[in-house]
């Protein structure tokens, strides 16, 4: 068994970062439809995350926002001109599908893909699947930039496989490692993975959410673990409950999180808790694990108390001395019930024993918190020296980051600002300096 760290990948909110509500079925997201937002400092406090989280000994990188506003998107669907006329007439006759060109979603990196280590896979190689996120409009381009992210990252094929998106059809409905966990006794061992789903797609007798879109299907999830040749023993796909997603949870990681042999995770996550609890059990035998279920009862936090406060969008981290730091935001310690909760849960002797939190309103109200946030990838110590290192947080690259951010960033961004061409000028000014600061040229396609 080699060594191994998981790295966790933060997104870095760009600089057009804008409350546009486009996501149904993301409370957060759509209650603050239209609201003014801070471009400078959702993405210093973005970063200072990374860096207090690299400061303390954590495997922390980063991957680049993608390139706003989407002028591919919107010349398509007839928007001609000069760069200033598109915009100009976008937001005259169609302002939703401008902020759709704005949106600023792929800062969750979460959803850029599935990765599987290189100890579960058939060739022995790390595996990446750029989710193509085809149930809404405004992020179903999101996956071309992030194979290209990925690939630019992570190109040595001795050691790394970077796939297409799946087709980009509802059968195959796929929305990446929000909906996907890796359990293990260790990140260089065989591991566990768990795949879970909104609905079926072939079997309408299957449940499935009445109010919102289940935006995972159960034949992505399948096609995810064949192309990535994982063990048939050691994949366990269970139905998320349909019920919560209509209370809002709109990916799996908004109801559960694990980290090595740890699930934490509400009671009414899973369709059948007791059936996806037995496979895994079954599951991490053969790898030499015990499961440790972590179950938070609804009479303790509500799914609506965690839904507001993100308590399960949380990252579980293991630290040095083998306890586990929960990642939290500031919103579970302004809420009661949580707050109460979290507070037995730390005293409890059990696997978590100190939490970590962060002020992150700007991504909250956008509809996420720290673990939609980043993508968590493991690495051996091999693998790690493979990958592009430009994008690892350091002191150094903090700090430049921080210049960069104050140079190109605005305080305020409102809806009709989207419409401004300086601002579709500042912002491609701005990711071209940083493909010089991360050493990543050719990165994006701006023609």
């Amino acid at each position: 068994m080699q060594t191994a760290r998981e790295f966790n990948f933060d997104g870095l909110v760009g600089p057009s970062h804008n409350y546009a509500g486009l996501s149904f079925g993301n409370v957060a997201s759509f209650s603050n439809v239209k609201s003014a937002s801070n471009p400078k400092q959702a993405a210093l406090q973005g970063l200072a995350k990374m860096h207090a989280l690299a400061v303390r000994g954590f495997a922390q990188a980063l991957l680049p926002p993608q390139a706003r506003p989407n002028f591919r998107l919107l010349r398509a669907i007839g928007f001609t001109g000069t760069d200033a006329d598109v915009l100009a007439r976008a937001y005259r006759e169609s302002p939703v599908i401008l902020a759709c060109a704005y949106s600023a979603s792929p800062m969750w990196t979460a959803n850029a893909a599935t990765v599987s280590p290189s100890s579960d896979t058939f060739d022995g190689r790390a595996h990446f699947t750029a989710a193509n996120l085809n149930n809404k409009l405004h992020r179903a381009d999101e996956h071309a930039q992030s194979t290209r992210t990925l690939r630019a990252l992570f190109g040595d094929e001795r050691h790394f496989a970077v796939h297409d998106a799946l087709p980009s059809t509802p059968a195959f409905g796929d929305e990446g490692a929000a909906n996907h966990t890796r359990l293990c006794a260790s990140h260089g061992g065989k591991g566990v993975e768990l795949f879970v789903y909104g609905r079926v797609e072939f079997d309408p007798s299957a449940p499935s959410p009445k109010k919102y879109p289940a935006r995972q299907t159960l034949e992505a999830s399948q096609a995810i673990a064949r192309l990535h040749g994982l063990d048939a023993a050691r994949t366990v796909f269970s139905s998320q409950n349909p019920d919560v997603i209509d209370q809002g949870v709109f990916h799996n990681d908004v109801i559960a999180v694990g980290n090595g042999n740890v699930l934490f995770y509400h009671e009414q996550a899973f369709h059948d808790e007791s059936a996806v609890l037995a496979k895994l059990r079954t599951a991490m035998d053969g790898v030499g694990a015990v499961l440790d279920p972590v179950r938070v009862d609804t009479n303790l936090v509500s799914v609506a108390d965690a839904v507001a406060s993100y308590l399960f969008n949380s990252q579980l981290l293991t630290k040095s001395d083998g306890k586990m730091a929960l990642v939290i935001p500031q919103e579970c310690q302004e809420n009661l019930a949580v707050a109460r909760y979290l507070e037995q849960l730390v005293a409890s002797g059990g696997p978590v024993d100190e939490l970590i939190h962060f002020d992150l309103r700007q991504s909250m109200r956008n509809g996420g918190g720290p673990a939609c946030l980043r993508l968590r990838v493991a690495l051996t110590d091999v693998e790690a020296g493979a990958m592009h290192q430009g994008v690892i947080m350091t002191e150094a690259l903090y700090a430049t980051l921080v210049d960069w951010v104050g140079k190109y960033y605005r305080d305020q961004l409102e809806p009709k600002d989207l419409a401004d061409p300086q601002l579709a000028i500042e912002c491609q000014g701005a990711l071209e300096e940083l493909t010089r600061i991360l050493g990543l040229p050719g990165l994006y396609d701006l023609t």
